[in-house]
């Protein structure tokens, strides 16, 4: 008497299907594809974030393959916002180009303190939420 079991089977209460694999069924599930995406420095941030900050919504994104879009937007957001406080800043202060040629480190310590404000308000609106 051969007893042969199914190579594939569904479950009748979830729907779920599994494949047979030595004496074993295994369901034949996988995470949905995601979008490649190179993460810059604002979408590292952001997941080193969530992976210690906020693991229960890390973990749903991550299951609803909804992570890569979140991480590229937020740091095409962070990106953009950044340019703009930066852009901002420059006008409010005091800096020209002539400057440049003419008190060099001045130049690049008031650039320097520019660049770092506009980081604070992105990490405090957008990466760090």
């Amino acid at each position: 008497m051969d007893n042969k079991l199914p190579k594939t089977k569904i479950d009748e209460k979830t729907g779920i299907e599994y494949h047979l694999e030595g004496d074993y069924y295994i369901p034949n599930i996988a995470m949905p594809k995601q979008e490649k995406i190179v993460l810059n420095k604002y979408g590292r941030m952001r997941l080193k974030y969530l992976k210690e900050h906020k693991k229960a919504e890390y973990t749903i994104m991550l299951m609803d393959g909804r992570l890569n879009t979140h991480l590229k937007e937020v740091q095409e957001t962070a990106d953009n916002r950044a340019q703009q406080i930066i852009s901002e800043l420059k006008a409010k202060s005091d800096l020209t180009e002539e400057m440049k040629n003419t008190d060099m480190l001045c130049w690049v310590g008031t650039m320097n303190s520019i660049k770092e404000q506009a980081e604070e308000f992105v990490f405090s609106e957008l990466i760090y939420v």
